[in-house]
């Protein structure tokens, strides 16, 4: 894996949560960094085996570059029924790769393996990106956009520091019928934008941290139908436990507070969020 996502993490699980009433689905997660390990050790099976003992018992396993998408795939396989991967270069390593159409090639293979349901993450990330290297990043997230739509599966974006030009490229060369922006984080007015076009709108720990009460407006305005729960694991552990290691338990918490801010009953909205992730990706059978 590449060092610019696969970091040391050297910090303890956040606590188990009390599970959910009904099983749901993680919508977004990076196990590989969580272990560390093989897609089908001992230490991935432990994490699946802790997020479905609290009601968390399907996760999608999602790529951000050409070796660790493979690794997404052979945990997907090594895993029937409980996990499902998506493939795809993030936008911090497309304008970085040494060749990016040879990556993409191994991206479009890939797509074609049964349990990938989706093309993802890919997207802007203007945070790090210097001005000069975006028209490259803008380049490879139009032609993921485009596999998304030849393959016939969801596209799931990655939107850092980049809300206007997402939404343009998206208008200008035509979102799939499945967009998910994960990890979302804009405010109520792109929130509208979002609904209007039908997008479907994943949230994470981030909605429950203190500084983020535009994201909290932003998730009471989205229809249930449109809506996704991620941990983006192993970064972004909901309160109380920002900071510490994040893995697809946390869903449990991530989910009561979302319920909280949106008055809805815990074990309705797990069960909304699991049909819309079983609607986007498919079934995990």
């Amino acid at each position: 894996m590449t060092d610019r996502h696969n970091r040391d993490i050297d910090r303890q699980p956040a606590p188990m949560p009390e599970p959910l009433p009904v099983p749901t689905v993680d919508a977004h997660a990076h196990i590989e960094i969580v272990t560390n390990d093989a897609p089908d050790s001992d230490a991935v099976r432990q994490v699946l085996d802790d997020a479905k003992s609290v009601n968390v018992d399907r996760i999608v396993q999602v790529g951000y570059s050409a070796e660790q998408s493979q690794w997404c795939v052979d945990m997907a396989n090594a895993f029937p029924g409980r996990v499902l991967a998506a493939v795809a270069l993030h936008p911090n390593e497309a304008p970085v790769v040494p060749d990016l159409e040879a990556d993409w090639a191994i991206i479009e293979k890939l797509a074609q393996e049964p349990r990938v349901r989706a093309i993802g993450e890919t997207g802007l990330d203007y945070f790090r990106t210097e001005p000069t290297l975006r028209k490259r990043q803008q380049e490879s997230f139009k032609w993921h956009i485009d596999l998304a739509k030849r393959t016939n599966k969801a596209l799931v974006i990655h939107d850092r520091d980049s809300h206007d030009d997402v939404l343009s490229i998206l208008l200008e060369v035509g979102a799939p019928e499945k967009t998910v922006f994960h990890c979302f984080s804009g405010d109520v007015e792109m929130a509208k934008i979002c609904i209007d076009r039908g997008y479907i709108l994943s949230f994470a720990g981030t909605m429950t941290f203190k500084n983020a009460p535009a994201l909290r407006d932003a998730l009471k305005l989205v229809p249930q139908d449109q809506l996704l729960v991620e941990t983006d694991s192993p970064f972004l552990a909901p309160m109380p436990h920002r900071g510490a290691l994040n893995t697809p338990a946390q869903i449990a918490n991530i989910v009561r507070a979302m319920a909280a801010e949106r008055n809805e009953d815990v074990a309705v909205l797990a069960t909304a969020l699991s049909v819309n992730a079983e609607r986007i990706f498919g079934s995990f059978a």
